[in-house]
This record gives C-alpha cells, sequence and structure tokens, in this order.
C-alpha cells in the first residue's frame, strides 16, 4: 500500500515591528496596540492553515483506509470464489445501509462483513442476517466488529461446535 505524506511548511516575516514601533513611540500605546493586532492576525491565519493541513492529513487516511477496506473485499470475494454469491456492490450497499442506522461506519461494518465471507458456509440467504447479528453482537457484548464476526463465522461454519463458542460468550438461542 501506498503511503502519503503532507508536509506543511509556514514561514513569516515581520516586516511590521519596524514602522510600527516607530509609530507607537510616536503615539505612545495606539502603535503596540496596532503591532499586536497584526502580530495576532498573523497568528491567526496560521492556526487556520495549520486547521486545514490537519484536515487534509485525515480525509488522506481515511481515503487510505477505505481504499484498504475496498481491496480486502476483492480479495475474499476472489479468494473464496465468491461462495457466499454476495458481491462487491451488494456488501457495500448494505453496509452503508446499515450504517445509518447502527453506531458503526459503514467502513467497520464492511471490515466485519470482509471476515463474515470467509466463512464459506454464510451463503447470500444468510449473509444480511448474519451481518445484523454481528452489529448486535458487538453492541451487546461491548467488543468490537472483527471478534463479533469471527465468532459468528465460526459458530455458522460449525453450528455444533460454534452454537457452544457463542454460549461460553453470553448469546443464548
Amino acid at each position: 500500500m501506498a503511503r502519503s505524506k503532507l508536509e506543511l511548511i509556514i514561514t513569516a516575516d515581520d516586516k511590521a515591528s519596524g514602522p510600527l514601533g516607530a509609530i507607537g513611540r510616536a503615539l505612545g500605546g495606539v502603535g503596540t496596540i496596532a503591532k499586536g493586532a497584526l502580530i495576532g492576525g498573523i497568528g491567526l491565519a496560521a492556526g487556520a492553515i495549520g486547521g486545514l493541513s490537519a484536515v487534509l492529513v485525515s480525509s488522506t487516511k481515511d481515503a487510505m483506509a477505505a481504499e484498504e477496506v475496498q481491496a480486502q473485499l476483492a480479495a475474499v470475494i476472489k479468494s473464496t470464489g465468491g461462495a457466499a454469491g454476495v458481491t462487491a456492490k451488494a456488501a457495500n450497499k448494505y453496509a452503508d445501509s446499515l450504517s445509518k442506522v447502527t453506531r458503526f461506519d459503514d467502513e467497520a461494518i464492511l471490515s466485519g462483513e470482509n471476515l463474515l465471507l470467509t466463512f464459506t458456509n454464510i451463503g447470500k440467504d444468510v449473509f444480511p442476517q448474519a451481518t445484523e447479528t454481528m452489529l448486535d453482537m458487538s453492541q451487546a457484548l461491548g467488543q468490537d466488529l472483527k471478534t463479533s464476526a469471527l465468532q459468528l463465522g465460526k459458530a455458522l461454519n460449525d453450528p455444533i461446535r460454534g452454537m457452544t463458542a457463542l454460549r461460553r460468550v453470553g448469546v443464548s438461542f
């Protein structure tokens, strides 16, 4: 995966101190106030530019994370030969719709879906229910989606052993 680095260098020349200092000496405290206002304005501009760079860095990281999750989805579908019968478009659409009604964002949901899709006994008819159950388990048990997806995937892949394992963590049937 390619890494991006954003550097922002801000430099400022103080060309106002000399003239404002002379004015300040001539007018008393008024020049000092004017000088402070100009320097404060430069500080505000630097702060705004710093804030903008933080937004750009955050947006770049978010885009890279989304790209990574999409690559994982494609790899899972390819490696399982599409055994679940779920397309990337369908998985994305479902994750997006669930993100609007749960506390989990679409990328986190899609990461969990990626794990569920590695269990080849989970077909397209069960996949939506498994995804919702994964979200419910994470919410109720206070655990991350990865843990819930693995527990649920194992249970659905091998129901006898899996149900026992889920009972141990507090899921009852």
